[in-house]
């Protein structure tokens, strides 16, 4: 049995220093676990059949997550308000929902909207509500909120997600409700 014993290797005490000296400056015995990577942002642009990428590189995926309504797109349209003009030339409009599975969490939800529908040339001809995540956006009339035709506007609500889907509810009240573009993007 002693032979046995004698086969590993012979510990060395040359090492006894450099442990005390850890020890003595407050390092872990084990290393802490990586915190978990945040899931990646979410940006769906409405509207489009293909993923996109706007002026300043940032990459867009395809219309989803909606139910029902209609998608258009309007690709000569001049849009003030915002350095990138192309979200908003393509639009979901008459929607009832959108869904989209992500880790429960805290959020930012950014709503992308212009009015650009020709048929629309004042406040007050499209109204509608939306609720994202029990946030409740009543009377919303994007000419308002933006300041006229053809003109960007970012609605960002701070969400809490506990049953790992973000959802978003849409109700017309005068036209159809529409919507260019929406990013999830996790809070830090």
């Amino acid at each position: 049995m002693h032979s046995i014993l004698r086969a590993k290797a012979p510990f060395h005490w040359s090492f006894v220093p450099l442990l005390v000296a850890l020890l003595s400056a407050g390092a872990p015995l084990i290393a802490a676990a990586a915190p978990p990577l945040a899931p990646a942002p979410i940006r769906i642009k409405a509207g489009v059949t293909a993923p996109h990428t706007d002026a300043s590189g940032t990459a867009w995926l395809a219309d989803q997550g909606f139910a029902d309504g209609e998608t258009i797109e309007r690709p000569d349209l001049e849009i003030a308000n915002t350095k990138t003009p192309s979200l908003y030339r393509a639009e979901r409009y008459s929607m009832t929902k959108f869904t989209w599975k992500v880790p429960s969490g805290r959020y930012v939800v950014k709503l992308h909207f212009a009015e650009t529908f020709e048929g629309i040339d004042g406040p007050g001809q499209r109204v509608f509500s939306f609720n994202v995540e029990g946030h409740e956006f009543k009377d919303f009339d994007v000419w308002v909120k933006a300041g006229g035709p053809r003109r960007a506007y970012i609605e960002t609500v701070p969400v809490e997600i506990k049953d790992g889907q973000l959802d978003i509810t849409f109700t017309s009240q005068v036209e159809n409700p529409e919507i260019n573009a929406i990013e999830i993007i996790p809070a830090t």
